[in-house]
C-alpha cells in the first residue's frame, strides 16, 4: 500500500496567508452558490455537552461540496467563560476528506476560519437582504466573530456609523478600539442595547447570553432594516418575526434541529416554519429566489453557521497555502 499523506495547517500558517476580505467573501459565496444549486450535502450540526458544570459544549458540523470534491467535519468548542483563563471562547479543528475514498486531505486550525466565515455569512446575507444604501450598523456582541461581521459589512457597505455594545465594558471598549484602528473610522460604544440598535439600517445580534432573554426589542427595529440574529441563546422577542417581510436562513434543516439558536422558540412554537420561510441564502445567491426587492422591506437573516462555509473557506486556504509552501505534510498510513 502506498503511503497516505495529509496537510496540517496551524493557526500561524493561516495567519501568514493574510487572506483578503474579497478572498474570504468569494470563497464563502461559492459554497452558498453550490448549496443553492443542490451540489452539496449538509447535515444538521450536533452538540456534545461534556458536563453542564463546564459551561460549554462542542458543535460538530458535517458537509460535502461536489464542485470542490471535498467532504469535511469541523469540531468547535464553545465555552463562554474562557475569557477568564485568557482563552478564546471558540476554538476549532476542520478535517477535510476525499469524498471518493474517505482518505484525509487536510487538518486545519479552524478557529480563525470559524470567525471569518461567520462574518462573511453575515455580510453576504446583508448584501442580498439589506438596502444597498445601508450606512448605520448596530452590533451587539464583541466576540471573535463580531470583528469579522463589522469588517466585512464595512467592506460591502462602507458604513458611515458603527455602534457596538456588549455585556462587559472592557470587551466593548477593546472591540471598538480594534475596529477604529483597523477600519480607520470612528466607532460609537453604547451603554445599552436600545441605543445601539434603535433605528439602525443593519442590526446584528451576536450576544453571548448564558440563557435565553429577550433583550432585543422588536419596537426598536426601523422599517426597511435588516436584522441578523445568530446568538446561541435567543435574545429576541417572539414578536420579531411578525414585523418581517422576508425571513431567510442559512439552512432550514439545521434551523429546526438542536436546542440552540436565536429563533429556536419561534420554530418550536410554529411562528417560523417551512411555509413562511422565504428562502435559504444559498437559493438567493444561486438566483433561484429573490433577495431584497424594495427599499421598504424589513428582513431577517438567521444563520447558525454552515459546515459548507468552513469547507469552502478551508479549501481556499489550503490552495493558497500550497502556493506559498506553508503547512506540514504528515503521514497517515
Amino acid at each position: 500500500m502506498e503511503p497516505v499523506w495529509f496537510t496540517f495547517l496551524n493557526g500561524s500558517d493561516i495567519a501568514q496567508l493574510e487572506l483578503t476580505d474579497d478572498e474570504i467573501l468569494d470563497a464563502v459565496e461559492d459554497g452558498l452558490r453550490a448549496q443553492g444549486l443542490g451540489e452539496t450535502v449538509i447535515e444538521p450540526r450536533v452538540h456534545l455537552v461534556p458536563d453542564p458544570a463546564f459551561n460549554g459544549h462542542f458543535n460538530v458540523l458535517r458537509g460535502y461540496i461536489a464542485p470542490l470534491a471535498l467532504a469535511g467535519v469541523k469540531i468547535v468548542g464553545d465555552y463562554v467563560g474562557n475569557y477568564r483563563q485568557g482563552l478564546p471562547s471558540e476554538m476549532a479543528l476542520l478535517n477535510l476528506f476525499d469524498p471518493r475514498t474517505g482518505m484525509p486531505v487536510a487538518v486545519l486550525d479552524a478557529t480563525a476560519i470559524t470567525e471569518m466565515r461567520t462574518g462573511a455569512l453575515t455580510a453576504l446575507g446583508a448584501r442580498h437582504l439589506a438596502r444597498p444604501d445601508a450606512k448605520v450598523l448596530g452590533h451587539i456582541g464583541a466576540r471573535a466573530t463580531s470583528y469579522w461581521n463589522v469588517r466585512l459589512l464595512d467592506r460591502i457597505f462602507d458604513l458611515s456609523e458603527i455602534r457596538v455594545h456588549s455585556r462587559r465594558p472592557e470587551s466593548r471598549e477593546a472591540f471598538a478600539e480594534r475596529l477604529q484602528r483597523e477600519l480607520g473610522k470612528p466607532v460609537v460604544v453604547t451603554e445599552d442595547w436600545k441605543t445601539c440598535v434603535e433605528g439602525a439600517d443593519i442590526v446584528v445580534e451576536a450576544s453571548r447570553l448564558e440563557r435565553p432573554e429577550p433583550l432585543l426589542k422588536t419596537e426598536w427595529i426601523a422599517p426597511g432594516a435588516l436584522v441578523v440574529p445568530y446568538g446561541t441563546n435567543s435574545a429576541v422577542e417572539l414578536s420579531l418575526t411578525d414585523v418581517m417581510d422576508k425571513i431567510v436562513v442559512d439552512d432550514w434543516g439545521q434551523a429546526h434541529a438542536g436546542p440552540f439558536g436565536a429563533l429556536r422558540t419561534h420554530v418550536d412554537t410554529g411562528r417560523l416554519n417551512k411555509t413562511n420561510l422565504h428562502a435559504e441564502l444559498g437559493e438567493i445567491v444561486a438566483g433561484r429566489k429573490p433577495g431584497r426587492e424594495s427599499a421598504d422591506e424589513t428582513n431577517l437573516f438567521w444563520h447558525r453557521g454552515l459546515s459548507l462555509s468552513d469547507i469552502a473557506l478551508g479549501a481556499a486556504i489550503l490552495k493558497k497555502a500550497e502556493e506559498r509552501g506553508l503547512g506540514q505534510k504528515l503521514r497517515f498510513s
